[in-house]
């Protein structure tokens, strides 16, 4: 997202409490089943019986704080994940993943949702939290190392906020993760969040929480629907700004309870747990034409290929494209063919050199996310599923390098243990 949406204005509406849960609760619930046989009397009932009303239907709706989220059930469209039986090959798993995700007048995000729909693929959107604090309340935010109401990203605007709000929302009820890229996306190092301390992470964590958690009230907008989410509970996962501060990040992250960081640099390996969180970095994929690899990042392919401005060569837009395409696709193969290590790529809704890395990324998630056995989820339920392995399954599959094919196959490579040898037995003793 571009850093802020300006221009919109806003009237703001009040509406009464009551009336405002009313429509809430209807606007998420949907119908209620027709009610059972205690609706219009029971058999051989009296008068009085079958007069009585029905019972309302329990709402699974219950809003939280000023209702800006709510607890609305389990999410939708989860996939149900078993251990890998003995001897069976692993699925091959790609995420695609945004951040600092939020609509603006490109409607980027709203269009990539509509990709995921039609290629069945999840994906995590890691939300800038600053992206639902209007600007005039800027001052809300109390950064690390900054004064207040500094962003380096800007904030946002009602109609921008209520724009972003119905994307998160629909994302989740899709089926889709929402993280979170934190608020300020302070870089380098005067202040930036490679310099922050395990508690200055800790208010970062909070006050991302905070916006989401109260963005009704902050931006004036009381009469639209919640996020259908606890953020609490949903929030498991994060990719720090420009990938600095891992090292404090993670022990903070650790001791709020996450599951998974992606913010570092990986090989494509399986991954490992560091202090208790899943790493699903992103990795090194192949640059096809140039002699060395890159993350696997829009970011980083435009670093290579137009240094110094985000729009290059107008002629060369297509080629980069394609460049990065191919080598999103050439490291996916790999995987795919050889260690099935999952594939991590990570996106910003920019239009980058006429937005090329864009259409790279739609043709990407065309061309892989439809092939046998690939799974294009979400960092969360990658998570699920890695926790639902036997950890020593898991460390075997790390022993296999980028690219590298069980040599016997993965029948035999995953193939139960041999039983234990029965002990031996006595001989009689001889009278």
């Amino acid at each position: 997202m571009s850093a802020a949406v300006r221009g919109s204005t806003f009237r703001r509406k009040a509406l009464a409490a009551g009336a405002l849960a009313v429509a809430l609760i209807g606007g998420l619930a949907g119908c209620s089943e027709p009610a059972g046989p205690a609706a219009g009397g029971t058999k051989g009932a009296g008068a009085d019986a079958a007069k009585k009303p029905a019972a309302a239907p329990e709402s699974p709706v219950r809003l939280i704080g000023d209702g800006s989220t709510a607890y609305t059930g389990a999410q939708p469209h989860q996939p149900t994940w078993t251990k890998l039986k003995p001897g069976e090959t692993p699925p091959q798993f790609v995420v695609f993943s945004w951040d600092g995700a939020g609509e603006d007048s490109q409607k980027l995000f709203s269009h990539f949702r509509g990709v995921g729909r039609k290629y069945g693929a999840t994906m995590t959107y890691f939300l800038s939290g600053v992206y639902l604090l209007p600007e005039e309340k800027r001052a809300m935010y109390d950064p690390p190392k900054h004064s207040a109401g500094r962003s380096d990203i800007g904030f946002n605007d009602a109609g921008g906020i209520r724009d972003t709000v119905r994307e998160l929302r629909g994302a989740w009820l899709e089926g889709n993760e929402i993280g979170t890229h934190f608020n300020g996306h302070f870089c380098g190092a005067e202040g930036g969040v490679g310099t922050w301390s395990v508690e200055e992470w800790k208010s970062e964590i909070r006050q991302a929480k905070s916006f989401v958690k109260n963005w009704k009230t902050n931006a004036g907008l009381r009469a639209e629907q919640p996020l259908p989410f606890d953020y609490d509970k949903e929030l498991v996962g994060a990719r720090t700004p420009c990938l600095e501060g891992r090292t404090n990040f993670v022990k903070a992250a650790s001791e709020l309870g996450f599951r998974y960081d992606t913010s570092g640099v990986n090989d494509q390996i399986w991954p490992k747990k560091d202090q208790g969180l899943w790493d699903l970095s992103m990795h090194l994929v192949p640059v096809p034409g140039r002699a060395f690899q890159t993350l696997s990042m829009d970011y980083n392919f435009m670093v290579n290929q137009s240094p110094g401005t985000t729009q290059g060569d107008p002629n060369m837009h297509r080629y980069w494209g394609d460049q990065m395409r191919d080598g999103l696709v050439q490291a996916f193969e790999r995987s795919y063919r050889g260690n099935r290590a999952p594939v991590v790529i990570g996106n910003h809704f920019e239009s980058w050199n006429g937005g090329t890395y864009m259409r790279a990324i739609e043709e990407t998630i065309a061309t892989v996310c439809v092939q046998k056995d690939v799974k294009c989820v979400s960092f969360r339920q990658l998570a699920d599923w890695l926790d639902a392995q036997d950890p020593a399954v898991v460390a075997k599959m790390r022993t296999l390098n980028v690219g590298e094919a069980p040599a016997g196959g993965w029948p035999a490579f995953l193939a139960a243990p041999p039983a234990p040898a029965a002990p031996a037995t006595k001989p009689a003793a001889q009278s």
